[in-house]
This record gives C-alpha cells, sequence and structure tokens, in this order.
C-alpha cells in the first residue's frame, strides 16, 4: 500500500511539473505580445488545461498506459520508477526555465523499462517519434507562411498590429488562442502524469484523469512563471495577430494528435511555431540566439536521459546486474570526462590566442 501510495504522490508531482512546463507555454504568445498579465495568464491555462484533460485525455492515456510497453509490465515499482525517471528530467529542466515537453522523457521512461525487458512495441514507438518530427515542422512551416501573410497585411492595413479599436479585439483573439493551446495541452500531457497509474490499474482512467487535471493546473499557477518568461520574452517579439497564429496553429496540431491518441511534445509545437514566425521576420539568424540553441540541445537530451535513468533504476532496484550498472556509470565518467576535457581544450586555446593578441 506504501508503495501505491508513492506512485500516486510522484504522479502528482510529475502532474504538477506538466502544469509548469508545458501548460504554462501555451500562453506565451499572448504574454509576450502584451495582450495579457502573467498572473491571469497562468489562471486561464489552469482552467482550460483542466477542462482539455478531462473532457479528451482518455486516448493519449491508453497509449501512455498500454500502447508502448504490454501493460502486464506496469507493476506499482515499474510505475514509480517510470515516473520518478520523467519527473527528475522535467524539474530540472522547470528549475532552469527551459520548455521541454513532457511528452518525450514520459516516453523515453516507459521506453527504457520496455528496453530492461526486451518488450517493446516498436511499431508505435516509430509512429509516435515520426510525428514528433513531423508535427514540430509542420508547426515551424504553417506560422512561417502566416507570418509573411501578416507582415504584408500589416504594413497594409497597420491597425492590425492592434492600434486604436482593433487593439481590444485581436487580444481577445490572442487570449482565446492560448487558451485553446493550453485546453489542446490538458487533452494531451496530463496522461503522461496519470497515464502508468491507469495502465497498472492503481486508478480508473476518470478518478486519473480528474485528479491529474486538478494537479495540473496547481502547477501551472504555481510553478509556470519562468516557462512563460522563456517562450514569451527570449525568443522573439510578436504581434497580436502573430500569437494568434501561433496558439490556433499549435493547439490545433495539438488536439488533432490527441483524438488520435499520440502524445505530443506540445512546446516543441508552440516553440516552433514561435521561430516560425521569427524566421518570417528576420530570416533564419533567429537559430543563432542562445536560448534556441539551448532549447534544442534538451530537446534531444531529455528523453535519451529518461531512458537511460529508467533503464538504471529497473537494473538497481528490481531487477539487479551489475554489469549493465557497471556500463552504465562508465558511460557516464566517460561522457562527463570528455564534456570537461572539451572545456579544458577550449579554455587553452582561449588563452594562447590572448596571451599573443598584442603580438
Amino acid at each position: 500500500m506504501l508503495l501505491t501510495y508513492t506512485a500516486i504522490g510522484i504522479a502528482l508531482f510529475f502532474a504538477m511539473n506538466i502544469g509548469a512546463s508545458g501548460t504554462a507555454a501555451s500562453m506565451g504568445a499572448a504574454y509576450g505580445a502584451s495582450a495579457i498579465k502573467k498572473r491571469a495568464a497562468l489562471i486561464l491555462v489552469s482552467i482550460a488545461a483542466f477542462l482539455g484533460a478531462v473532457l479528451g485525455g482518455g486516448e493519449v492515456v491508453k497509449t501512455i498506459g498500454k500502447g508502448i510497453i504490454p501493460s502486464d509490465l506496469l507493476t506499482v515499482k515499474i510505475v514509480i520508477i517510470i515516473l520518478l525517471g520523467a519527473t527528475l528530467t522535467l524539474f530540472i529542466s522547470n528549475l532552469l526555465g527551459i520548455p521541454l515537453s513532457t511528452s518525450e522523457v514520459t516516453v523515453g521512461a516507459v521506453v527504457g523499462v520496455g528496453l530492461a525487458y526486451h518488450r517493446l512495441f516498436t511499431d508505435q514507438l516509430l509512429v509516435i517519434l515520426l510525428f514528433w518530427v513531423i508535427v514540430p515542422i509542420a508547426s515551424f512551416i504553417i506560422t512561417f507562411v502566416a507570418g509573411k501573410l501578416i507582415s504584408r497585411a500589416e504594413k497594409r492595413w497597420p491597425q492590425l498590429k492592434g492600434q486604436g479599436k482593433w487593439a481590444k479585439g485581436l487580444s481577445i483573439l490572442l487570449i482565446l488562442g492560448g487558451c485553446w493551446e493550453a485546453f489542446s495541452a490538458g487533452m494531451n500531457n496530463v496522461a503522461n502524469a496519470v497515464g502508468p497509474l491507469i495502465g497498472a490499474g492503481i486508478m480508473s482512467t476518470n478518478s486519473g484523469l480528474w485528479l491529474g487535471a486538478l494537479f495540473v493546473s496547481i502547477g501551472a499557477l504555481v510553478m509556470g512563471s519562468r516557462v512563460l518568461e522563456t517562450n514569451a520574452k527570449k525568443i522573439t517579439k510578436l504581434s497580436l495577430l502573430e500569437g494568434s497564429a501561433i496558439s490556433f496553429t499549435g493547439g490545433t496540431l495539438v488536439v488533432v494528435a490527441s483524438v488520435f491518441g499520440l502524445p505530443i511534445p506540445l512546446t516543441q509545437v508552440t516553440t516552433c511555431g514561435i521561430l516560425g514566425v521569427g524566421a518570417a521576420q528576420g530570416g533564419f539568424g533567429i537559430f543563432q540566439k542562445g536560448i534556441i540553441k539551448r532549447i534544442l540541445l534538451i530537446w534531444i537530451i531529455s528523453p535519451l536521459f529518461s531512458i537511460v535513468v529508467s533503464y538504471f533504476l529497473i537494473n538497481l532496484l528490481v531487477d539487479m546486474d551489475i554489469y549493465n550498472l557497471i556500463v552504465m556509470l562508465s558511460v557516464f565518467i566517460a561522457t562527463v570526462g570528455s564534456i570537461k576535457l572539451a572545456q579544458h581544450v577550449r579554455e587553452e586555446q582561449r588563452s594562447i590566442y590572448n596571451e599573443g593578441e598584442g603580438i
């Protein structure tokens, strides 16, 4: 019984981090365009995400619970390991203020368990991975085209930039777009927290969705500020129409994916939408910004980190395998050592260059 309550507790903490990471980012466009205050933005996304989870989260729950690995693997211990690996990854990203995909870290943790037991539904996993690539690219292309059209329209009709009597109406449109995107976040992302619990039979689908939705909402309110700032202010400046294009594009793509039970990286979809508009504004030089490089790097690392963490915990806590543990620790030490060595070499080269500057 203690293990069951531990699993539930970790899942609810994970749900709070989902609210802080994926859900809070949904209102980034509206906040970045100064259409809404931060507190009001977080309140609205928490309500919209709650409704999305309760009304439409069931299909993605099925995929997370039994679509990647066989449901008979999901004992209470395994559920704890999946949730712990995903939660740890997401919590670290929230502390750094990086909008990380909860779908990536959750699927990565589930895959780590499947690899440990050599039981993985590879066909379903490949479909998920394919859509992880397709949907963000689609978001970038759509918003890039929309950004070009909006730029031309705003030059021809300056009032579309939110001047005069148009300002209020365009602001409301953008806020509605953010709410739609948060609704889609609830549909897609709450399953990442409660899906393993439901798959293991610890909770029913209805109770899991309601409880998960509640804690996603709490997380958005309490922990979402940093990620909201990152998505809104550190990537590119948005007009009201540009922000609306991003929100409605991302929300629609994720809702469609949710209907088919596909866990999609909503934050990637949103951020790629912002990048699409940014590229339309000032060209592809936006990809040189440091924050973009950091986000892209963590997108790549996060699912791999979750896989390694869950695989390591399986070998440490469930099926003790000293040889696998030695291999993983060796890889970790070698990786950290290589990074430190590369930093040392760069510092030496910089020092040599600086010393020879005056010659």
